[in-house]
């Protein structure tokens, strides 16, 4: 390129003139040119001609010149040739130094010049850096996955280089603003668009930054504690604030809204904290018009300007030919005999000068319907452009889908591993319980004294409490783990119909655009209709023009003066004729360029809803393929020894049936309304979904209940189960192929799980069968009873107390009415305690039962209300039998250990009703803090009974002293030789007894867990 030449084109752009850059002189510096006048980095691959052009400017001495200098390096950074970067680091140095100097000034452009260099001087250091992201910053979410390189230091390194990145672009926004008098209509003057025009780069740069920055943030807060995070969030905080002011002050200016549409950025910044919080973001898109303008004519323009001439392009002389071959006035023009002659004019000089009107009319009418072609051609180009930027803003909304279903399956992912850590948890629980039946068993092997054996038994009561406390604690906390299982399937749904709200919302975004082609192509239609016309016209001119030529004819034998002149006339029409023609090839053209970009719509048209088809077979084929490995993992825990020691009841396994067939109905319904209409997938996509996950626990709970039932029975079972797992792949199988999808058959799949239904109802524990008014008033009548049955033993204690006192002295007197006292203090407790779970009762039921009334709610939760009513009859039963215990000790007939025994098991009786009052209880409930505490003076009550009983005991054995001073050796011999034939009777016994107590313990369990449910407790741990 010529240097000269080259200057003139850089001070179009670059010059001292305080008025904004021209678009146009600083793209002709960007893309690639022939003209050797334009400056052209694609051109020559690289900024070499740029900076030696650039270098020659006085840069140093004029603030204005520095100014454009820095917006035309800033578009060319952005959109210029990659190579622009690094041949323009070897002027970093410089760069650097008018960056200092510009900086000594307070104000003016001298502070903007030093604040815009650093800003490239940061955006240079940047993309040196991290050589993946381009100059204008955009790029797809893989590859800002790419960028890191899937390395954590990486991306928080990135982070913080985006921040200083974006604090720079900040400060220049302020910069220009605090620069400006905001209180008068600045972007309209040619000073205040000099200062704003290279606010529009920075827009489009920190549109991208607080993008990525939002998406980095979140996948660090993914793999990084919260608290080492801390301070990226203050400084996204604050970012946030300024850049959403300045974007809202930006959009109000009049200077942007013709030039770029500025996105808005949310309320409130996102919550990194919260994962699912990603798929909430949207990403700003800067809009910038396209140019009205054509190509051609802007060349022209474009021209002009580089010459620095005033004088515009001439118009062409088409629409003057006619006036400029005969004239307008009358003293030039041939035909105007009276000037000529003084004659009068005769009839056929009025239809000579009639046809010329005629012709000049024809003329202008064609010259109108060519205009108005243009017109249309040029309004039909505009919303071709239109139709193409919503379809790539389509493909944009494609690719972001395709990101959020990413985050979803990562999503998925961390379900995957909490449900690990869930059973993980559970095993920790069996083996506690392992560990307290080995503490059972520990304790049946102490052996010591009589003496010692009371309080060996307490201890080891007061530690199974312990232990009975822990296994609540455990429950409660598997409770909790279940909830939260529930609360993360519950958002796997909540984000699953996200999904297809936005597919739906993509369909009618498409619908859109298919009826704004078939109004494009009615408006097609109309313009071959008025072509026609023109046609029509043009054929009716030509007949006009055979008329003319007869009347010229006539005019040549009548009039033999005028021969000359008419056939001068003629020669003339003959170039009408011409120039009709040629405008007829035109329209002719004209209709087939039309038709030709018609027949393209169509094409495209075509494909996109070949594409459409494809996606939705594909989201159709992912959904099955997603339920097909559910099926499989099912499948492989049957034979997972881990699988072997979880179960589950025959009651939750009879409920996942259910919902699997009626699942499977629906999946019918589904399937043959996509047959008859394959857009709508997506009711299909998810009714697979959830079939699967249903399937596959129907599964997974018939294979641990097959673990608790006989072997002949679970093998039964488990082959049902397995025949069902194949079933279901069969059908998964057909649904994969386009062609097998209208002969899928689910009736085999049906019949499987019918089959794993009937055994599941014949392995249910038949327990109380009661109708529903009778289990409502039976929990009513026990709960009557067991008050009634306190009352009558608290009555029955104070007639013992009152005859005590009336007939025994001394210490037996004072045993007694220490331990009747005692007595009377437990069951006043255990009427407390009854009465606060009658209000706690009342309280769950009213709370639960909704519409429905009373004995519907106990009848709806059965397994509870039996539990409920066997608690109540043991307390009840626990109360009358100490009575009975306390009236023999008091008349020397009974035993001590059996009052002690008695208090125990009441005891236990008041915690199990306590359980089962406290398991369908709100934890804020006044009620249950009022049951706890009766519970805990049942507990102390019970301790004092015992505590009596052993210290009366005590007393009175210590009364009847051991005298051996009036016996012989042989009798002592002998009284030792029977004691030791006692002791070892009653250690036997006690063995006996002992093994004899376990089993009645573990009976006990079997039978209350059928009654009360406890299988039903540890649904779906399998």
């Amino acid at each position: 390129m010529d240097l000269s030449k080259i200057a003139v084109s850089i001070n179009k752009a670059i010059n001292t003139q305080e008025v904004a850059v021209k678009e146009k002189h600083a793209r002709n510096i960007l893309i690639l040119s022939p003209s050797p006048c334009i400056l052209g980095t694609h051109h020559e691959k690289g900024a070499h001609t740029f900076w030696a052009a650039v270098n020659r400017l006085p840069l140093s001495s004029n603030a204005v010149l520095c100014w454009k200098f820095c917006h035309v390096f800033h578009k060319l950074l952005r959109d210029g040739h990659p190579n622009v970067i690094k041949d323009s680091m070897r002027n970093k140095a410089d760069l650097t130094d008018m960056s200092r100097m510009w900086g000594h000034l307070s104000e003016g452009y001298g502070k903007l010049c030093s604040i815009y260099l650093k800003l490239l001087i940061t955006k240079m250091e940047f993309h040196i850096k991290n050589p993946r992201f381009p100059g204008n910053l955009q790029m797809s979410n893989r590859q800002l996955d790419e960028a890191g390189e899937n390395d954590v230091n990486n991306f928080f390194q990135l982070t913080v280089e985006m921040f200083d990145y974006l604090e720079c672009e900040l400060n220049l926004f302020l910069g220009v603003f605090s620069s400006l008098d905001m209180s008068r209509s600045v972007s309209v003057t040619a000073a205040g668009q000099c200062r704003l025009a290279p606010l529009i780069q920075v827009i489009l740069d920190s549109s991208h930054l607080y993008d990525y920055t939002v998406k980095l943030l979140f996948k660090l807060h993914s793999c990084l504690p919260a608290d080492t995070l801390q301070g990226h969030r203050d400084r996204f905080q604050e970012q946030f604030k300024k850049l959403k002011s300045l974007f809202y002050r930006s959009s109000n200016l009049q200077y942007f809204k013709r030039l770029i549409q500025i996105p808005q950025l949310p309320e409130n910044p996102p919550n990194f904290l919260r994962a699912s919080a990603l798929s909430e973001h949207i990403s700003p898109v800067v809009v910038i018009p396209a140019e009205s303008s054509s190509p051609e004519l802007e060349h022209v323009v474009e021209t002009d300007d580089l010459v620095d001439t005033d004088v515009p392009v001439l118009p062409a002389a088409l629409e003057t030919k006619f006036d400029d071959l005969f004239g307008t006035s009358a003293a030039i023009d041939p035909f105007n005999f009276n000037s000529q002659n003084g004659m009068r004019k005769d009839d056929k000089d009025r239809l000579i000068e009639q046809l010329t009107r005629e012709i000049q009319a024809l003329k202008d009418e064609l010259e109108s319907f060519r205009l108005e072609s243009g017109r249309l051609c040029q309004a039909l180009r505009g919303r071709v452009n239109e139709l193409e930027a919503e379809l790539a803003e389509q493909s944009h909304l494609r690719l972001q889908a395709a990101g959020e279903s990413e985050f979803l399956k990562a999503e998925l992912d961390d379900l995957r591993r909490v449900r690990e850590d869930t059973e993980k948890e559970q095993r920790s629980l069996t083996e506690i319980e392992k560990k307290a039946q080995a503490n059972e068993q520990r304790y049946t092997k102490l052996k010591e004294k009589y003496s010692e054996l009371v309080q060996s038994h307490a201890d080891l009561l007061r530690k199974n409490a312990e232990v009975t406390r822990q296994m609540t604690v455990a429950r409660a906390a598997q409770d909790e783990v279940d909830a939260v299982r529930r609360e993360m399937q519950e958002k796997v749904k909540a984000a699953q119909e996200v999904a297809d709200r936005q597919e739906r919302e993509q369909l009618e975004q498409l619908q859109e655009l298919q009826r704004e082609l078939v109004s494009s192509r009615t408006e097609l239609d109309s313009l071959k209709t008025t072509m026609a016309s023109s046609q029509q016209s043009s054929e009716v001119l030509g007949d006009q023009l055979v008329a003319l030529e007869s009347e010229k004819a006539e005019l040549v034998q009548s009039l033999s003066k005028v021969e000359a002149e008419l056939a001068a006339r003629g020669e003339e029409l003959e170039r009408v004729q011409s120039s009709l023609a040629t405008e007829r090839e035109s329209g002719v053209k004209t209709a087939e360029a039309l038709q030709n970009q018609l027949n393209e719509k169509e094409s495209r048209e075509q494909s996109l809803e070949s594409q459409l088809v494809t996606a939705r077979w594909s989201s159709l084929q992912g959904a099955v393929e997603e339920a097909e490995k559910i099926i499989q993992d099912s499948l492989a825990q049957i034979d997972d020894p881990v699988h072997i020691s979880c179960t589950s009841s025959a009651d939750y396994l009879a409920s996942r049936c259910q919902a699997s067939l009626d699942c499977i109905d629906r999946l019918h319904s589904a399937r043959e309304a996509f047959l008859a209409d394959n857009t709508g997938v997506s009711e299909l996509v998810r009714v697979v979904t959830q079939c699967g996950h249903l399937v596959g626990d129907t599964i997974v709970q018939g294979s641990a209940t097959s673990h608790m039932v006989p072997v002949e029975q679970a093998d039964a079972l488990s082959e049902s189960v397995k025949a069902c797992g194949a079933e279901a792949l069969a059908l998964l199988g057909q649904m994969k192929q386009q062609d097998s999808l209208t002969a899928a058959d689910s009736s085999k799949l049906k019949a499987a799980l019918e089959a794993i239904l009937a055994t599941a109802e014949k392995l249910r524990p038949r327990g109380l069968e009661l109708q529903q008014g009778e289990l409502g008033d039976l929990v009513e009548q026990e709960m009557a009873a067991t008050s009634a049955a306190v009352e009558s033993a608290a009555t029955r204690i104070e007639e013992m107390l009152n005859k005590t006192r009336a007939v025994d002295t001394g210490i037996k007197m004072e045993v007694n009415e220490r331990i009747l006292a005692s007595c009377t203090e437990l069951m006043r407790a255990i009427k407390q305690l009854v009465l606060s779970s009658k209000n706690l009762q009342k309280d769950i039921v009213e709370s639960g039962r909704g519409a429905a009334s009373m004995k519907e709610f106990y009848a709806k939760n059965s397994r509870w209300t039996e539990g409920l009513i066997s608690a109540s009859k043991a307390v009840g039963w626990g109360a009358t039998v100490m009575v009975d215990a306390a009236d023999l000790v008091v008349q020397g007939k009974g035993k001590f250990e059996e009052l002690m025994v008695c208090s125990h098991e009441i005891a236990a009786s008041t915690a199990q009703l306590v359980a089962a009052s406290k398991v369908k209880a709100d934890k804020d409930s006044g009620n249950l803090h009022r049951l706890q505490q009766a519970s805990r003076g049942v507990t102390q009550a019970t301790a004092a009974v015992v505590a009596s009983t052993k210290s009366g005991k005590s007393q009175i054995e210590e009364t009847d002293t051991m005298d051996f001073s009036s016996m012989t050796l042989t009798q002592i011999k002998r009284q030792e030789m029977d004691a030791q034939v006692l002791v070892l009777e009653l250690e036997t016994r006690l063995q006996k007894e002992r093994e004899r107590l376990g089993e009645l313990r573990k009976k006990h369990y079997e039978l209350a867990g059928v009654a009360e449910g406890w299988g039903e407790q540890e649904e779906g741990t399998g």
